[in-house]
């Protein structure tokens, strides 16, 4: 099987690992709940106890998935660029409007905190163009202001 290199910013890291540790602090707290719900009695119909499996099995599964990223993980290298790259916050102006975007791996993407995925589209259509690149994208224009 090969492994996937997944790029993070060290933000990014420190957030993962900060999720990893209120997880697994909360394991505890969860085994208690299914340990409180196999009390009430038959597990078949106890939707306490069913809850508190499901959340248990929602962590468990969250813990073995941010482990992986972790273990793959490549640390991007911020800085001033001089063009568009993988932890590059970029400035532009489509439809008269500008935008600022960070570009970063897809595990990090979250448009409304304003970092894009460099496989997405727009992250795709920005990715090596310089300060005072035009490029047309979806039939808008876009011109680069900044790259930080």
């Amino acid at each position: 099987m090969i492994k996937k290199t997944v790029n993070l910013t060290a933000e990014g890291k420190k957030d993962l690992e900060n999720e990893l540790a209120e997880l697994i602090k909360n394991r505890p707290v969860i085994a208690e709940k299914i340990a409180t719900a196999r009390a009430f009695g038959d597990l078949s119909e106890n939707e306490e106890y069913s809850a508190a499996r499901n959340e248990q099995k929602i962590a468990e599964g969250r813990i073995l998935e941010i482990q992986d990223i972790l273990k793959n993980a490549k640390i991007i290298r911020s800085g001033k660029k001089d063009k568009v790259v993988l932890g590059a916050t970029v400035i532009f102006e489509m439809d008269k409007r500008k935008v600022e975007y960070t570009i970063v791996g897809p595990t990090e993407a979250n448009p409304l905190e304003g970092k894009i995925s460099n496989e997405s589209p727009i992250g795709q259509a920005l990715f090596g163009h310089r300060v005072g690149d035009a490029f047309e994208f979806n039939g808008k224009k876009v011109k680069i202001a900044d790259i930080q």
